[in-house]
């Protein structure tokens, strides 16, 4: 395959962070847009792209973009592209279409003239057609409509790039794996300092960190889109993973992390040990409003804590008011008042133990400062799936609500 352009789609308020990762992997003319990075790559820089990006949501390869008026134009283009040359009509396919101020009335009809396309295409060459299959499609291809542009893409990775493989075992809400390594990226950690997430849940933000100073790439554990298109070499793409298995090392990296479910401790023991780190995180059971730092040394903590109608606070401050014990408390929030006594209580036992430290915090709470009397150093936007959240520096000066000046 010569030169192609990709799409690589990420959370909202990633682009900047994908884009400084994109192009430390590979490809050429790399740029930030809403909702992703575009550039042009080779089919080698589309599996390393798959094996390595840690941000990216796919690796999508574009194969017609033009207008429309209607869907009869989306059928259209879809017929004029080469699909036969990307996969045969043995193999299963499924549309999702995507859209940001389109006038089409339905999307789900916009999917099926693309797919009346496709199979006619298939049809027409050689009578012989592929059949849809919206579960476990051996192909998925993309649609985006814009106003009056419709753009068309096979997609490379198959299951979205946060499923690294490793997380067999998960409680409530987990935290996507792009979305932890985001938080990583923003927080600028580089496994100099102590990491410590509190609330670390099934551990998919000590785990990303411990994997990132470790030199292991994400893909490392599962099987991708590409394998099963045309294009693809396995002498290539065995290649690549043990070029990328040859890079991991053992570095003297402090990566800490606590639960006040047990279980959720045992879950995040599991999954750091099939992620390759179960020697580098250090997990343990306890309170966050109780747990003394893990390190002599100050560090950072990188968290996300309970918010929402999906969370409640647990520990100390919410003792009475949770109907079970979840994740640090991850559980639904029975009240505001609740939220508020136990972020107060979090900040005054961060102020008292945890000089020196810096936290880092993803909510979608604007009110987050205020609930624990702290001032903020740095807010970043960002998106947690339909969420719009930020993500809160906290530097913390013993017995002081506000940040250290140099921050």
């Amino acid at each position: 395959m010569s030169l192609a352009n990709l799409f690589l789609p990420c959370a909202g308020g990633v682009e900047e962070y994908l884009l400084a990762e994109t192009r430390r992997i590979g490809g050429e003319g790399a740029q930030a847009v809403r909702g992703g990075v575009q550039l042009r790559a080779d089919w080698t820089d589309v599996m390393r792209l798959n094996l390595r990006s840690r941000l990216a949501q796919r690796v999508l390869i574009q194969l017609a973009k033009r207008g429309y008026r209607g869907e009869d134009d989306l059928y259209e283009a879809a017929s004029g592209v080469a699909w036969e040359t990307w996969f045969t009509p043995r193999q299963t396919f499924k549309v999702e279409v995507t859209a940001q101020m389109s006038p089409l009335k339905s999307l789900n009809f916009a999917a099926l003239r693309i797919k009346d396309g496709l199979v006619d295409r298939f049809r027409g060459r050689g009578g012989v057609r592929p059949d849809v299959e919206t579960r476990h499609p051996d192909v998925r291809v993309f649609a985006h409509l814009t106003a009056d542009t419709v753009t068309l893409y096979i997609d490379t990775s198959g299951e979205p790039l946060f499923k690294r493989g490793w997380r067999e075992d998960k409680g409530e809400a987990p935290l996507k794996e792009t979305l932890a390594a985001a938080i990583i990226a923003a927080s600028g950690w580089d496994a100099s300092l102590p990491l410590y997430d509190p609330c670390c849940g099934s551990g998919t933000i000590v785990i990303e960190a411990a994997q990132i100073a470790c030199g292991i790439a994400p893909g490392l554990l599962r099987r991708f889109g590409f394998e099963r298109l045309a294009a693809s070499v396995p002498r290539d793409w065995q290649r690549l993973k043990e070029e990328a298995q040859a890079e991991r090392n053992v570095v003297p990296v402090e990566v800490h992390g606590s639960d006040v479910a047990f279980r959720m401790v045992d879950f995040a023991q599991r999954n750091a040990h099939r992620a390759g780190v179960g020697d580098v995180v250090k997990l343990r059971g306890g309170d966050a409003l109780q747990r003394m730092p893990p390190t002599s040394e100050p560090g950072v903590m990188l968290l996300n804590p309970p918010y929402g109608e999906r969370i409640e606070a647990g520990g100390v401050a919410g003792a009475g008011r949770v109907g079970r014990v979840g994740r640090m408390g991850r559980e639904t929030a029975q009240s505001d008042a609740a939220a508020g006594d136990f972020f107060a209580q979090l900040a005054a036992h961060w102020k008292k133990h945890y000089a020196g430290w810096t936290a880092w915090m993803l909510s979608p709470d604007l009110k987050l400062p205020t609930r624990m009397r702290l001032k903020e150093s740095r807010r970043v936007p960002m998106w947690n799936g339909p969420i719009e959240c930020r993500l809160f520096r906290f530097d913390m000066v013993k017995g002081s609500a506000r940040a250290s000046a140099g921050a």
